[in-house]
């Protein structure tokens, strides 16, 4: 049977089904009532069924494998060899001891696979005939990508200036793209605004268009449940070691609270012992996290660089600053030089990925020169996106 949702702010909860709510009546997020934890010893990597992908951690994972394109396991590669690869004394310090975990490698080219596959399989399960999204563009992909696998339609909505390599993404398996003028905000207020009239009283067999199932990255519980296995996988990778720390993009916050719910799972059923610290890396004049922890002054500035995390008010603000906190974590903002030169590095040290993937590790050498991070400090990064789709 689906998990039903439960709101962890007022108590209500909800029958699960097509016809769910994508978000509490009192505003707030939605979480899985039941989130599964393994009642025995983390297991050896090797008796781990890698041919399962996500799954292959399905005892603490709340749904099935619907729609899956067998992602996950993504490599986890000692960034030395970037660290090497070039003469420039300008060139970031990202210091000793930084694994980088090759998110970029998934189907779709981007850690969004980890959310997508999770969410379609929990749209697959209740039935869903089409799902909405909103995105920059790398949610989008995946989302259009796993609905294609599933047979299920797909509206993404996207800003008029979205990356034609992005929209190709979406068209091509597919999926209708809608782009919106105007800022990313604007993007998902046009796309709530569809959710909300198509289920809030309109009939679908008059108007020809059947209900959309938000499967929204920064809403739906599904897209956190699949971004937990980043730190999963992590964990795994390294015998059950956890990281010092793990430096992160943070837009929404998709793969920051997926690690920190990860990390946290594991701990809980004892299969590691302590959490890592969580930094969050965003792009300058787009970091109300920064500006939340250190002052306006702190997040001011310029990054069109980073565009995939250019996010003004993300949905689970409280949640992200609570994880912080809990960890002992920080958040910074990046200009767009910092990405650059950190996007060159990456480049010259054989990882091809987008230019937002480069902020954490920009984020990293900043923590460094701060002295938030000790030189000798295990830090792992994830590379988010491809350089294909740039």
């Amino acid at each position: 049977m689906p998990t039903d949702l439960a709101c962890p702010d007022c108590g209500r909860s909800y029958d699960a089904g097509p016809d769910e709510p994508w978000r509490c009546d009192c505003g707030h997020p939605l979480e899985f009532a039941d989130r599964p934890r393994p009642d025995r010893p983390a297991p050896d990597f090797a008796e781990l069924d890698t041919r399962a992908g996500l799954w292959a951690f399905e005892e603490f994972l709340p749904i099935p494998p619907e729609v899956t394109l067998g992602e996950g396991f993504t490599p986890l590669q000692d960034a030395s060899t970037a660290l090497d690869a070039t003469d420039s004394t300008d060139a970031p310090d990202w210091g000793e001891n930084v694994q980088f975990k090759l998110e970029y490698v998934f189907p779709s080219g981007s850690f969004k696979d980890r959310g997508a596959t999770a969410t379609l399989s929990r749209a697959a399960q209740l039935g869903v005939e089409k799902v909405v999204e909103d995105s920059s563009g790398n949610a989008g992909a995946a989302i259009a990508q796993y609905a294609a696998r599933a047979g299920i339609d797909a509206d993404i909505y996207v800003p008029a200036d979205a990356k034609a390599s992005k929209l190709a993404a979406i068209e091509r398996v597919g999926a209708t793209p809608i782009r919106v003028e105007g800022t990313r905000q604007d993007v998902t207020d046009a796309c709530i605004e569809a959710v909300e009239s198509k289920s809030g009283g309109g009939d679908p067999e008059e108007d020809g268009d059947e209900t959309g199932w938000y499967a929204s990255h920064a809403w739906n519980p599904a897209f956190f449940a699949g971004t937990a296995t980043f730190a999963f996988e992590v964990a795994a990778q390294r015998d059950w070691a956890v990281p010092d720390a793990v430096v992160t993009p943070l837009g929404h916050g998709t793969l920051f609270l997926g690690a920190y719910r990860g990390f946290r799972a594991l701990k809980d059923a004892g299969w590691t012992d302590r959490m890592p610290r969580l930094l969050g890396a965003q792009a300058a004049g787009y970091a109300p996290i920064a500006a939340e922890l250190h002052g306006e002054e702190a997040a001011a500035g310029d990054n069109s660089v980073a565009d995939g995390i250019q996010i003004l008010d993300p949905a689970r603000k409280d949640q992200i600053l609570d994880a912080i906190a809990e960890t002992g974590g920080d958040a910074i903002a990046l200009d767009s030089d910092a990405v650059a030169d950190a996007l060159d590095r990456l480049h010259r040290g054989g990882f091809y990925t987008e230019p937002t993937c480069a902020v954490a590790p920009a984020a990293l050498a900043r923590f460094r020169e701060r002295g938030v991070l000790d030189d000798d400090e295990d830090v792992v990064v994830p590379l988010t996106g491809s350089g294909l789709k740039s």
